[in-house]
């Protein structure tokens, strides 16, 4: 029954619409904020292959129904596969999700990802590899991954790193939630529009042709000057830089706490609060894996955060994943038992397996096909 479970295919969980020469892709399973299980992984890349090789298929639009865009994958359908059966169903559910990820991040043809909603995890993953990232006033993302004993992965180490500053590793490193308008402005997104015109610009986009230019150009006209006034942590780059460019996440830690005794600013305490009860191993994985990601192309982040997972789901270093799904999204009394339970105990040598090759002889590391293009997921807005 779990392993059934963790394979579910119930129909019509991703849409697949539109005319000869756009295509959309929709994301159908609102009531699990459209989380991604693995027949739905499957069914897209299958469907945006064809889609590539269609040469009357000029545009690709990824979008979702109901209020997210996409929560992430599913983590629970994962959780109960591992329990039930093996590791591996976790590994290979993650190979195909990078698999998807890569697949969008290289595609021949641009991809509208139209953002209305919440959006994290593997859901960021999936949309921010998109030649163009369209948000509303309903977007709100996050990467909450170390409040599960996990780590900000599908391409953050890529993504998050190339925000400005020190951004990304407050993104990564504090699960704070940002709105649509805050991701344009770091560059996360390319666009802003109200909601209520994402049926119009999509109606206008089914009259065009696949030129990177007039597309940008249809988009423009939708564009709305948010609302959105400087109060966010964005604005604060300064002290977010002056904390989070610390070496190590204590330090990070001893900075945001000095930043508190002078400013009551609840972005500050929020993420102090954060730091304080996340998986101690899993932030020190993720500030390692930004780090690192800063000089690795797409493809090597995505290869080293896949060995990361492994070891995480095989727990070769601690139980904390498996602990943390247990306290926050299974039994959820919120008090998930870390081991080592202090930032403090979590040794460079700790951290370091993390990063090594998996020492499995059944374990074959990530294989990434060979693809012609890469999408530059930061270029400067459009």
């Amino acid at each position: 029954m779990a392993i059934r479970h963790c394979f579910d295919k119930d129909v019509d969980q991703v849409l697949f619409e539109g005319n000869s020469s756009v295509k959309r892709v929709i994301l159908n399973r609102p009531q699990k904020l459209n989380s991604l299980n693995y027949h739905m992984i499957c069914q897209m890349i299958k469907e945006l292959k064809a889609f590539e090789a269609d040469p009357k298929v000029k545009i690709v639009i990824l979008k979702g129904n109901g209020k997210a865009f996409c929560a992430g994958g599913d983590v629970l359908a994962s959780y109960t596969c591992q329990v039930a059966g093996h590791w591996s169903y976790g590994t290979n559910f993650y190979k195909k999700q990078v698999m998807l990820d890569y697949l969008v991040a290289t595609y021949g043809k641009p991809v509208v990802a139209i953002i209305d909603g919440i959006v994290m995890g593997g859901g960021a993953g999936l949309s921010l590899q998109a030649t163009f990232r369209i948000v509303t006033e309903n977007t709100v993302f996050a990467m909450p991954e170390t409040a599960i004993g996990h780590f900000a992965d599908v391409g953050s180490s890529y993504f998050l790193s190339r925000l400005p500053g020190f951004y990304g590793e407050y993104l990564g490193l504090t699960g704070a939630k940002i709105r649509g308008a805050e991701m344009v402005e770091c560059g996360l997104a390319t666009h802003f529009m109200l909601s209520k015109d994402v049926r119009l610009l999509e109606t206008a986009l089914d009259e065009e042709t696949s030129d990177t230019k007039t597309i940008s150009e249809i988009i423009s006209k939708f564009t709305h000057k948010s609302n959105h006034k400087q109060h966010g942590a964005y604005s604060r780059l300064e002290i977010i830089n002056k904390c989070f460019s610390r070496t190590t996440v204590e330090e990070i830690l001893s900075s945001l706490e000095i930043e508190a005794k002078t400013k009551s600013e609840k972005w500050i305490l929020d993420a102090i609060n954060w730091i304080k009860s996340a998986c101690p191993t899993s932030l020190k994985i993720s500030l390692r894996s930004i780090r690192e990601g800063r000089t690795k192309e797409l493809e090597q982040c995505l290869i080293q955060e896949c060995t990361i997972v492994c070891h995480i789901v095989r727990r070769t270093v601690s139980n904390d994943f498996y602990e943390g799904v247990r306290a926050i999204l299974l039994d959820k009394d919120k008090n998930p038992k870390w081991e080592p339970s202090k930032l403090e105990l979590v040794t460079d040598e700790m951290v370091d397996r993390y990063f090594s090759r998996v020492d499995e002889d059944d374990m074959e590391a990530l294989q990434l096909p060979a693809r012609s293009s890469l999408v530059d997921t930061m270029r400067p807005k459009l």
